[in-house]
């Protein structure tokens, strides 16, 4: 029997897992003893790239299957994606796919299963080659657009009536591109010049951020930068919109801050920085674990005023107010659909209500830890105006004692909405999405 391929019988196995238990795609650590570093990356970008490109891939291999594609064995489907992937989105030569998909197929199940995926990559291949590929035509264009470039009908169809097609067409892009890591330079150990000549150094390519002058990007993090740079503290992975949510917060040398959902703590450590590590940062999260890697972090970083608390902000059981709390909220995540390439089929439309709900009960205590004249900076990873606008106005609506502060020089221009408050979106500005909003309680 022929030997597959490691790395492309690694993915299809994560895939599996994905598949069969639920695993997030990005939680996909090296599982498999002896995978060789190539190997491991390559399955990664697989996995992915799969999990990304999946509605579309299905789509596209049903048009060569006489039974449906949901109905084959769950290892079949794996090695019919992987190949689908290298021949429709990484245009692979066809007799190196099919050949690889083949084989994990026959190695996954057997002889018979390895048949069936020959027949239908190779139809695959040759309508490829002829430029004869089947495209989505129900007239429906949510369903259309959303089965083309893989995404839920129903989020594709929020974002239509709100875009229009031409952005939403680029947001959905913006989804499915590979994406960039971000490094923030620690300037507590280093600074962003310094870290740019150890990228160099390190061999990678690092371009200076548009938007934050702590920031560079990469397109890969190998071993010198994981083992070196991020292991000593001298940079830490942050996208550029999530770091913007820190400038929003402002934070001053010397000042009490509270992150009251700080997992897993790159806004807290970033916000010491800022400080000059003078003052105090309490990062709070209800997992223990998280907790414990929170100070981990901050201590690989010289962050000595981060102090890492274990408890529910919600029903925490303390008086003290800060001088500017940040809650960055739990949420549907619809802003960072590009990195978390597998949480774009884990949304439901129902989400929004229990989020909504949470959010406001999280703000609710938030605002309790606000001391009068002090500032509250609300904060999520989604692109919905429920969980956004709508929220700062149900707050404020609930909460008298706080007003709207519209940001000004804290982030670009181009990242301030009309209404005064930050916004970052994947097809516009190049990184993940992004909300906050300022919110000032009143002197006494």
């Amino acid at each position: 029997m022929p030997r597959p391929d490691p790395a492309r019988l690694l993915a299809a196995e994560r895939l599996l897992r994905v598949e069969e238990e639920g695993a997030f795609v990005a939680r996909l650590g090296i599982d498999r003893e002896g995978a060789a570093p190539e190997a491991e990356r390559r399955a990664l970008a697989l996995v992915a790239g799969v999990s990304r490109w999946r509605r579309w891939l299905d789509w596209s291999l049903q048009q060569f299957l006489r039974q449906p594609f949901a109905s084959l064995d769950v290892e079949l489907q794996q090695a019919l994606r992987i190949g689908a992937f290298e021949l429709l989105i990484e245009e692979k030569p066809a007799h190196a796919a099919v050949s690889e998909a083949v084989d994990v197929a026959q190695a996954l199940l057997h002889k018979g299963a390895a048949g069936l995926a020959n027949a239908v990559l190779r139809k695959l291949a040759r309508a490829r080659d002829a430029g004869a590929l089947a495209e989505p035509a129900s007239g429906d264009e949510a369903l259309d657009l959303a089965t083309r470039l893989s995404h839920p009908t129903w989020l594709t169809r929020r974002w239509l009536d709100r875009y229009g097609a031409d952005a939403t067409r680029a947001l959905l892009d913006a989804d499915n591109a590979i994406p960039r890591y971000s490094l923030r330079a620690n300037r507590l150990s280093t600074t962003p010049e310094a870290l740019h000549d150890a990228l160099l150094a390190a061999g990678a390519d690092p371009e200076r951020s548009r938007w934050s002058d702590d920031l560079l990007t990469v397109e890969r993090l190998g071993p010198a930068i994981q083992g070196g740079l991020l292991a000593r503290g001298e940079a830490a992975v942050q996208d550029e919109a999530a770091s913007l949510v820190v400038r929003v917060l402002d934070p001053q040398p010397g000042e009490s801050i509270l992150d009251g959902t700080a997992a897993p703590g790159g806004k807290a450590i970033y916000a010491a920085e800022r400080m000059g590590n003078q003052g105090r940062v309490v990062a709070v999260d209800l997992h223990a674990n998280k907790t414990r890697l929170i100070g981990t972090a901050a201590e690989a970083h010289g962050a000595t005023i981060v102090e890492p608390l274990a408890t529910n902000l919600i029903t925490w059981d303390s008086a003290e107010t800060y001088d500017r709390v940040l809650l960055d909220a739990p949420c549907s995540g619809t802003g960072v659909l590009g990195k978390r390439a597998d949480m774009r089929w884990r949304r439901m439309p129902e989400d929004l209500r229990d989020l909504t709900d949470l959010q406001d009960r999280l703000l609710n205590a938030a605002a309790a830890r606000v001391r009068p004249g002090g500032l509250l900076v609300y904060s999520t990873c989604s692109l919905e105006p429920e969980e956004n606008e709508s929220r700062v106005a149900a707050f404020l609506d609930r909460h008298p004692e706080f007003s709207h502060e519209p940001i000004g020089g804290e982030v670009p221009d181009a990242m301030r909405t009309p209404e005064g408050n930050y916004a970052a979106l994947p097809h516009v500005h190049g990184t993940d999405g992004a909300f906050a909003a300022r919110l000032r309680r009143s002197q006494p």
